[in-house]
């Protein structure tokens, strides 16, 4: 019987996305499951045995007696991916190596796999596990852009699902934009590619069955495909209604052109939609056209932000500096912007060329690159392989820093909360009361999350206990209330490591002894 080890690497820096604030001794905890390696062990055929890590979650076992390793990653988990590679094929193991970083950048991690994975496996896994079994494998497996309503059911019950937040679901592939800084494009194409309904509401069921009652929606830009996502929508508002007092709420990923679609923005808060992860990136008009995200051009930034906010939706910010038209003003601009926006959880980071972006190339014909993406990556966000056009790039780095430490400061996130507030509708009703508690996820990790806040210092167990006496005047508002104070618990873990302050160590990867 053949045997196979999946494992999704510990990432070589914390970020604001881990949840690296909740590891303890007996283990580590994730914001969000990993779907990749629970989808690549849906692909196994029947009659294998499958071993599945999330080494954030549980240590990597070296010593496993398995005949196939599977390790993906992203290109913050290079250095990790290629150590443990190494000490697997030490040991006689038979590695394969895929996921994005692999598929951008097949030449580098090409020395390091015995069989080399790149794109997308639904059009490959049948004769890429055949040769497996028959052990006569090639040393490379190319899938490019798949159906993807061939796409297993992931194999949640080989996850640690009660360390995850959310659970996680992939209903599309691709996005149409062509954002200059964008790598995702680059390895799922720009023509967006979905899956049947009938499929999406199974993984619906199997994630509910599990005991998941927050799921992220990963696909990159959910609302893009304006007629599909309304006809998705309905089927899971209806879904999530027939589940009573189960409902399940959903955060997705979206670009700020769905402010202009009341309609879409109705449905989204319909069938269950808390929050939206969207790329805001600049306030700077002429860096927008220049990144090519001209979807954030269409109406005034604010007015967008408010507009989905009104209509209950929270949005999680990624800010992004260091575009060429950002000057030394441009920090203080931003501060002033985020401070009256409601925007409270923001993603502070200095732009980066991943390797096979536009950006990169044409940085690169600049000779403005200096160095590989991933001697950056592994910093977290506040590194870059740019040379800025404006300000040396020391200057950039530190006024960055500057910026979302100061945006995690207790009055400064305290503010953002209350202007949250302030927009959200008093006429959204709060969740319903779920009557089996013990199932969510999140019901365990909320008490750990508020403590950490409150270990932090007088001013931040003061601002947590304002916000919530605050939502709950709005109670439809407390979800996000409460994904809010969960991910400044991990921002100001990861801000406050940076820079030597650490209020509880974090779990690391024990070393790789090849």
């Amino acid at each position: 019987m053949p045997s196979i080890y999946i494992i999704n690497p510990a990432a070589e820096h914390a970020s604001y996305y881990g949840f690296e604030v909740l590891d303890e001794a007996d283990g580590g905890y994730v914001s969000v499951a990993d779907l990749t390696t629970a989808t690549l062990a849906g692909f196994v055929p029947e009659g294998w045995e499958i071993r599945l890590t999330d080494e954030a979650i549980s240590p990597v076992d070296l010593d496993a007696e398995v005949d196939f390793v599977a390790i993906t990653g992203k290109v913050s988990q290079r250095g990790r991916m290629i150590a443990l590679a190494k000490g697997f094929r030490a040991r006689g193991r038979t590695v394969l190596i895929g996921g994005p970083f692999a598929s951008l950048s097949p030449q580098d991690m090409r020395p390091h796999a015995d069989i080399l994975v790149t794109g997308e496996l639904e059009e490959i896994a049948d004769e890429l596990f055949a040769d497996l079994a028959a052990g006569r494998w090639r040393d490379q497996y190319s899938g490019g852009f798949a159906d993807i309503r061939k796409s297993p059911l992931p194999r949640w019950d080989l996850y640690p699902v009660d360390r995850a937040q959310s659970g996680a679901l992939q209903t599309t592939r691709g996005c149409p934009f062509n954002c200059e800084f964008c790598d995702v494009i680059q390895y799922q194409g720009r023509k967006q590619r979905h899956k049947d309904i009938d499929q999406i509401l199974r993984e619906l069921d199997q994630l509910h069955a599990v005991g998941f009652r927050s799921i992220f929606i990963v696909d990159d830009n959910f609302t893009v495909h304006r007629s599909w996502a309304r006809a998705v929508l309905l089927e899971l508002a209806a879904w999530n209604a027939a589940r009573g007092d189960e409902r399940v709420s959903f955060i997705t990923q979206a670009s700020l052109d769905i402010a202009r679609d009341t309609e879409m923005l109705d449905l989204c808060r319909e069938a269950g939609f808390k929050m939206f992860f969207m790329g805001v990136e600049t306030i700077n008009e002429a860096s927008l056209r220049e990144a090519g995200k001209r979807q954030n051009l269409i109406q005034p930034m604010h007015q967008a932000i408010d507009a989905i906010v009104g209509h209950g939706i929270g949005v999680h910010a990624g800010i992004i500096l260091g575009f060429d038209h950002d000057s030394v003003d441009t920090f203080e601009e931003m501060r002033q912007f985020l401070q009256d926006s409601p925007l409270p959880e923001v993603a502070v980071g200095v732009l980066t060329a991943p390797q096979g972006t536009d950006l990169y190339r044409r940085l690169e014909r600049e000779g403005r690159i200096d160095g590989p993406i991933w001697t950056s990556a592994i910093q977290g966000p506040f590194a870059t392989n740019i040379v800025p056009a404006l300000m040396p790039r020391e200057d950039l780095v530190a006024r960055t820093v500057e910026l979302a430490r100061y945006c995690f400061e207790p009055k400064a996130f305290e503010q953002r909360i209350m202007n949250f507030l302030a927009k959200f509708p008093a006429s959204h009703l709060s969740v319903p009361r779920r009557t089996a508690r013990a199932r969510d996820p999140r019901s365990h990790m909320l008490p750990k999350i508020l403590r950490y806040i409150s270990s932090l210092g007088e001013a931040e167990e003061l601002m947590a206990r304002t916000v919530l006496k605050a939502g709950a005047q709005k109670p439809g508002a407390l979800p996000s209330i409460l994904y809010f104070l969960s991910h400044y618990a991990q921002s100001r873990f990861y801000l406050d490591m940076d820079r030597g302050q650490l209020a509880t160590p974090a779990i690391l990867p024990a070393p790789v002894d090849a």
